[in-house]
């Protein structure tokens, strides 16, 4: 086990598995991220997940209490088996979340609890939302903090171009809501206000070119609305903690030094 993190949110853990090694799921639900097949994995209480094939894999056990306080209409009424189907494709979005979450797992010096927290709880609303709510007769967001459709597009619009330069009261007009009205719903949903929202998308996003050594630091800035690289600086610095450069180096070193699992010869068997 490389790395572990526990909160109000549950334990995400970073994992190398050998074949045969299994992940359990209890007494809460587990969803394993298999990144480099492009899997989720999911398990309901009690069901068990056995590696293959050597594979480093992201597995989130989320509290059922946090699950149930944010989504009840899914996990108090799921008899204990709130997944239908043990095996989705990753959806870009979920992709790019795994992603960071590795990056960010890697470099935990640098990770602050705040971050860790959005990010799990942005998993969890991509996957209700591409696995779970379109294929429910019923809303699956009943009841939810996140019951008001006017929110939830405004975190799609949000998604769709992280851009620091984004105009939010215009954002709030989209979706029909005044400013005032905006952004008391906006916060009492998601626990963050607008801004600050948007902040940890861009820190995501710029953390997923950082450290996949897409385009200079200057392109990167540019591409997250910044009129300056000394202010896409200034900003990531405040947010993380470490200027974007130092981030980088330290990504790579890791990367470095971080031993990787054995591969069998004969490749990946499918899970």
């Amino acid at each position: 086990m490389l790395r572990v993190f526990e909160g109000r949110f549950g334990r995400l853990a970073v994992v190398d598995l050998a074949p045969d090694d299994p992940v359990e799921a209890h007494p809460d639900p587990a969803v394993v991220l298999r990144r480099e097949a492009g899997q989720l994995r999911f398990l309901n209480p009690g069901e068990l997940y056995v590696a293959l094939d050597y594979e480093r894999a992201l597995v989130f056990s989320p509290s059922t209490e946090w699950l149930r306080a944010s989504f009840p209409a899914v996990f108090e009424a799921a008899e204990g088996k709130p997944f239908p189907l043990a095996t989705e494709a990753m959806t870009p979005r979920i992709r790019q979340l795994a992603s960071t979450l590795a990056i960010e797992a890697r470099n935990d010096q640098f990770l602050s609890p705040e971050r860790l927290e959005f990010m799990l709880q942005e998993l969890l609303l991509s996957i209700l939302d591409a696995y779970l709510a379109r294929r429910s007769p019923i809303s699956l967001w009943k009841g939810s903090r996140f019951e008001d459709s006017r929110i939830r597009r405004a975190i799609e619009l949000l998604r769709a171009r992280p851009n620091k330069d984004m105009n939010i009261d215009r954002l709030a007009n989209q979706v029909g809501l005044s400013r005032s009205r905006f952004y008391d719903l906006f916060e009492l949903c998601t626990g963050f206000s607008p801004r600050t929202y948007l902040d940890l998308l861009c820190v995501e996003a710029a953390i997923a070119r950082l450290a996949g050594g897409q385009g200079k630091i200057a392109e990167v800035s540019a591409e997250l609305g910044f009129s300056a690289q000394s202010n896409f600086t200034r900003f990531f610095l405040q947010q993380v903690g470490v200027p974007p450069s130092h981030y980088r180096r330290s990504v790579n070193a890791q990367a470095a030094a971080e031993p990787q699992p054995p591969h069998a010869s004969g490749g990946a068997r499918p899970a």
